[in-house]
């Protein structure tokens, strides 16, 4: 295989997105196969925009038609685990947008019914992990750079969302139609980063509020307290009503400290002898000077990276990377397998939110997912309207 052919379910603005990479020539080894959409109005704009491609408004029969060896899926969040099992039956390499689905026992199934097709490749588009800052700072604690981990902070609410935006479509920030608010619609990325770079929490405690500042039935305001298991904790903030917005990521360990602000720098501090060490052997009259603000270059090292972000340059390198393993085996970035974790983490809070307590991971998937089906089928009964 030469170029990978890939079919796009879904041509709104994500599918569009993709559709204008590879169209354009900045995905290597992959051009568009075909392209599906149930809107009739998408065909026309397809056919004046991508002549001679192949469109379908039915995705089974696009899987059917011997146009794409590959698939990635822009739909709602419900739908992208009954999609990759449907194109893996039929040895079709599925690409999943995030989140991997909205529970994990549906996300469950696609991992196992990929696992049972290992010559395929399924990936998932968490481009964040091709993002040079998160692979530097993964890369860091991996090595030890600041020791052990023993607490995590993250605030981004950065997700910024008008009551208009939620009223663009039906779906939109539904329990029936999209599973959920910002834990699955905007924050998957920072759900996934979290436990790829500092590992997943053993226990979460949660207060999520609920239509708090937007006419919407799911949350728009979340904060997570984490327990890793060995006395580290976490702190995880989210929200869609803050307008000005704030990102910061804190990784405190044994010895030093990363901060990453806004996705674009690393401030490091490395302690020249671990917080523990210094805790113990430190003379008073030293501890003194640092209450004082004095001699702090003697007690740590810093270092600031900063990093140019490049509008679509992740994505991309997901496609790149995709088509890459089909090809010749590289490596993925994100193995689709992995996509069940942040939706894991996602869930978890929802749960202890729902529950009023502190809850375990692995959780009751089954009582997720009931209670889940009793939000769908309270918010059809008495839906909001916009």
């Amino acid at each position: 295989m030469k170029k990978v052919r890939m079919g796009i379910i879904g041509i709104g603005a994500q599918g569009g997105l993709y559709a204008g990479f590879i169209a354009d020539g900045k995905v290597n080894n992959m051009v568009i196969g075909a392209i599906c959409d149930i809107d009739p109005e998408k065909k026309a704009m397809c056919v004046n925009k991508y002549p001679g491609i192949p469109f379908y408004d039915n995705y089974v029969d696009m899987l059917n038609s011997g146009n794409v060896d590959a698939i990635v899926t822009c739909v709602p969040h419900y739908l992208h685990p009954e999609m990759g099992i449907e194109a893996l039956k039929r040895d079709i390499h599925p690409l999943v947008e995030k989140p991997a689905g909205v529970y994990t026992k549906q996300v469950q199934e696609l991992n196992d019914f990929a696992a049972s097709k290992p010559a395929l490749t399924f990936g998932i588009v968490f481009n964040q992990r091709s993002n040079p800052l998160y692979q530097k700072v993964k890369e860091m604690i991996d090595q030890g750079e600041i020791g052990e981990i023993r607490r995590t902070n993250w605030m981004i609410t950065t997700w910024w969302r008008p009551q208009g935006y939620y009223e663009q479509s039906a779906w939109r920030a539904t329990w029936g139609g999209e599973g959920g608010g910002v834990l699955v619609n905007q924050a998957p990325h920072q759900l996934d980063l979290l436990q790829w770079i500092c590992g997943m929490p053993k226990k979460v405690y949660s207060n999520v509020k609920y239509g708090y500042q937007r006419n919407i039935a799911v949350e728009d305001e979340v904060t997570a307290m984490l327990d890793y298991g060995n006395g580290a904790t976490g702190v995880f903030i989210t929200c869609t009503h803050d307008v000005i917005g704030t990102d910061r990521f804190e990784i405190l360990g044994d010895k030093g400290k990363i901060v990453v602000d806004d996705s674009k720098k690393i401030t490091i501090k490395r302690l020249i002898k671990s917080e523990s060490e210094m805790s113990s052997t430190m003379k008073w009259e030293d501890v003194v000077k640092i209450f004082m603000g004095e001699g702090l270059s003697e007690i740590y090292e810093e270092e600031v990276l900063e990093f140019d972000s490049v509008w679509g340059a992740q994505h991309i390198a997901v496609l790149d990377n995709f088509a890459a393993n089909i090809i010749d085996g590289t490596p993925l970035l994100a193995p689709g397998s992995d996509g069940i974790h942040g939706v894991r983490l996602a869930n978890a809070i929802h749960l202890s939110s729902w529950l009023g307590k502190e809850v375990a991971i692995p959780f009751d998937e089954e009582l997720y997912a009931a209670e889940l089906s009793k939000k769908v089928e309270e918010e059809r009964k008495t839906p909001i309207h916009k």
